[in-house]
């Protein structure tokens, strides 16, 4: 069981905010789900309660959350299964709240999505200080503005509205044909929308797996590799010497600006 009150003020509203945070809560047992309610309204927030995974993917659909509080044993679908879906267009904080205590399930989690995770049972007011925090992470985030373009070779790529334009001539000592569009497939575009973000972070290989097709994918790397070929050969200047889009041997893959 949860302990159901923690005395701290817990402003929805962060600074700046014209509205409370929107928190969708996901959870299938009807006392906890009101329990989780209760304490997130008292506190100004926003709340939206689904007790299924799909009725979650809809309710987030129509109405984006700032943050998810989110179930794993869900009566018609996994919880895993829906980081997956949520991530495929939402950057909302997820934490994931579950009975699961194996570390197995938290990395798995962790891997696909997921921000935090609290096991039940659990102190309403531990969840609450982990919602603050992640808000806050995210917020700061949006504040800094993660990058929506970058350049490959003689390529601007923004992910925002999903168009490649020739730029430059870049290192290839071509004659430069500045908007010039270049064509990618959503699946392509799905693997950059995870490895740009990152400029010089290492993502694994299992998380771009399961954020492009899902987590029974997750061992076929050459898939991964079959694509991360075809964006090579479309957006780098040498493709068999990559400087942009490289892979570091048995972990995973690396957006160098």
């Amino acid at each position: 069981m949860a302990e159901l009150e923690d005395s701290r003020p817990d402003p929805a509203s962060g600074s700046g905010r014209t509205r409370p945070n929107a928190v969708l809560i996901v959870e299938d047992q009807p006392e906890l789900l009101r329990a989780l309610r209760i304490n997130l309204r008292a506190r100004q927030y926003d709340v939206r309660t689904a007790r299924t995974g799909r009725e979650a993917l809809a309710l987030a659909a129509s109405e984006p959350p700032d943050a998810v509080i989110l179930d794993l044993g869900l009566p018609d679908i996994d919880g895993t299964e829906v980081i997956v879906e949520l991530r495929r267009w939402s950057k909302a904080p997820i934490i994931v709240l579950s009975g699961r205590t194996s570390p197995g399930d938290k990395i798995g989690a962790l891997d696909v999505g997921a921000d935090d995770y609290v096991t039940k049972p659990f102190a309403m007011g531990e969840l609450l200080a982990r919602l603050r925090a992640a808000l806050r992470r995210d917020e700061a985030e949006a504040g800094q503005g993660r990058p929506h373009q970058a350049t490959i070779g003689r390529w601007l790529v923004n992910l925002t509205t999903h168009q490649v334009i020739q730029a430059s001539g870049g290192d290839s000592g071509l004659p430069d044909e500045p908007g010039e569009t270049l064509r990618l497939t959503p699946t392509e575009w799905r693997i950059l929308e995870i490895l740009l973000p990152r400029p010089g972070q290492l993502v694994g290989s299992v998380q771009i797996l399961t954020g492009v097709w899902g987590p029974g994918f997750s061992q076929r790397t050459n898939y991964l590799r079959f694509h991360m070929a075809r964006l090579r050969r479309k957006l780098e200047d040498n493709p068999a010497r990559p400087r942009h889009l490289l892979t570091e041997p048995g972990m995973g893959y690396r957006y160098q600006p």
